[in-house]
């Protein structure tokens, strides 16, 4: 059974949307514990403008300080002078964001489709297009504009990989998807592309989302995103909410006896302090309720 690899997007997808300043030492202790946990990949934070983002404005001292040992860090980069400080940070890998949706990407990026798909091609020359995930965002559909059909992100990933680009994160940024459009869209994708790398950012905004995994999953994907306690969400489109829940993601795989790293106890315990650090109650089910096979005293 191929073993599901997961991408931790707490320290950027998640803290992106908090309004109140987490400090940096708070940030990097959560962060460290996911990757203490098993946790093999790691979004760690983003190298967007302050204005635009404050929460991700200490990007540098972040992956400074994080623990880098045997890890690959991620930062989301927007431009090529967002891709510019996440090397000089030291980074292993990037993340541009690209919306498949015409005014996302405007709201988002304050570009065009094809200036993105531009942008992307100037950080080509600044490091190999192995280290270089790009990101389609509402692959699913668009609040602005609707579901789409398979063959919207079909076009874009054909133009990206005309341009030497093997490597994408299909996002359904809004949490539009359902499972049976899930399963459409990865087996066209991967059938058409099977020697590119696909993972999959998934968002509840409907409570979909750990169906529309599972979906994807028996469709044949094994790289996810998701977010500690299921915190986060896009900052740029209404109604948007968090990240599937990184423990109940890994609880739902390890009891289906699916091959995953990450150690749940910890996790569990992490999402329940970092509860605490946001000073409200987090969308993730497990840490609630505790393991399935957690008994009570009759």
């Amino acid at each position: 059974m191929d073993k599901v690899i997961m991408t931790d997007v707490t320290g950027r997808d998640g803290f992106q949307m908090e309004k109140e300043w987490i400090q940096t030492e708070d940030k990097v202790r959560i962060i460290d514990r996911i990757i203490a946990s098993g946790i093999p990949r790691i979004e760690a934070t983003s190298f967007v403008s302050p204005k635009a983002v404050p929460q991700m404005r200490d990007a540098k001292e972040v992956i400074g300080a994080i623990k880098r040992e045997n890890i690959e860090v991620i930062a989301l980069v927007p431009n090529v002078k967002g891709a510019e400080l996440a090397l000089e940070a030291g980074v292993d890998e990037v993340n541009y964001v690209l919306s498949i949706s015409e005014t996302h990407n405007l709201k988002n990026v304050k570009k065009t489709v094809d200036e993105s798909i531009a942008g992307v091609k100037e950080i080509q020359k600044l490091m190999d297009s192995s280290r270089i995930t790009v990101s389609l965002a509402t692959a699913f559909g668009c609040p602005f504009e609707g579901l789409y059909n398979v063959d919207k992100i079909l076009g874009n990933i054909e133009t990206l990989t005309e341009a030497g680009l093997n490597r994408f994160t299909i996002a359904d940024t809004t949490g539009m998807a359902n499972p049976s459009q899930m399963t459409e869209f990865i087996a066209a994708i991967t059938e058409k592309y099977p020697d590119h790398y696909f993972g999959l950012h998934l968002h509840n905004t409907r409570g979909m989302g750990l169906a529309n995994l599972y979906a994807a999953y028996q469709a044949g994907l094994r790289h996810f995103d998701a977010a500690l306690g299921g915190i986060g969400g896009c900052p740029f489109a209404p109604g948007a909410s968090g990240n599937v829940c990184l423990e109940d993601v890994v609880h739902m795989f390890q009891f289906m006896g699916v091959p995953i790293d990450g150690e749940l106890p910890q996790l569990i315990n992490t999402a329940l302090d970092m509860e605490k650090l946001l000073g409200r109650q987090l969308p993730g089910q497990v840490m609630k309720a505790g393991q399935s096979d957690k008994t009570h005293v009759a």
